[in-house]
């Protein structure tokens, strides 16, 4: 099965968490390709069994230029490859027809109650079935703190994740060919 990660990244936190769930498909035996967004044309999609799609959450969603350039401009910010275009949700509506293939999603948010912080792997998935995606699982969040940095164990966390997309896949592959 081959499989791309896809992702928006501004502090560095969901590229990490993009890297841990490439790395645990890979060790599940899929072949896997990992891509920011801004190096991904969305045709290249139409290669893969499942895509997994991930992004930061601004303001309750999915990123946009504006809430990219503010994370881009935050001195604090240390990361040497953030996401300024195009985001997630332009990538998303050049996304092909997914026509019934496999597809997963994401996010990175603040660790507050997804009621304050909104969650951006929502969005996404909203739009991976618009395009006609077979979404396996719920969309999944990994938490970072205020300052911008992931907690301890969401890379574990990200692992275990991908390992269950993983095995969600191949079962979905199963059913299909029955």
């Amino acid at each position: 099965m081959k499989a791309l990660v896809v992702y928006e990244s501004m502090y560095g936190n969901t590229a990490a968490v993009a890297e841990a769930i490439a790395s645990s498909l890979r060790a599940r035996g899929l072949e896997v390709d990992l891509c920011p967004v801004s190096e991904t044309d969305p045709e290249a999609t139409a290669e893969v069994d499942l895509l997994v799609v991930g992004g930061p959450t601004h303001v309750h969603g999915m990123s946009s230029s504006k809430s990219r350039q503010t994370a881009v401009s935050d001195e604090k910010n240390t990361f040497a490859a953030p996401t300024l275009e195009p985001g997630l949700r332009a990538w998303l509506k050049e996304l092909p027809s997914g026509a019934g293939r496999l597809a997963t999603a994401f996010d990175t948010r603040i660790d507050k109650p997804v009621i304050l912080t909104g969650s951006a792997a929502k969005g996404i998935a909203r739009r991976l079935r618009a395009r006609r995606f077979r979404l396996v699982g719920q969309p999944e969040s990994f938490l970072v703190s205020t300052q911008n940095e992931l907690l301890g164990g969401e890379l574990d966390h990200a692992v275990t994740w991908g390992a269950d997309v993983a095995e969600r896949a191949a079962a979905e592959s199963v059913a299909l060919t029955r």
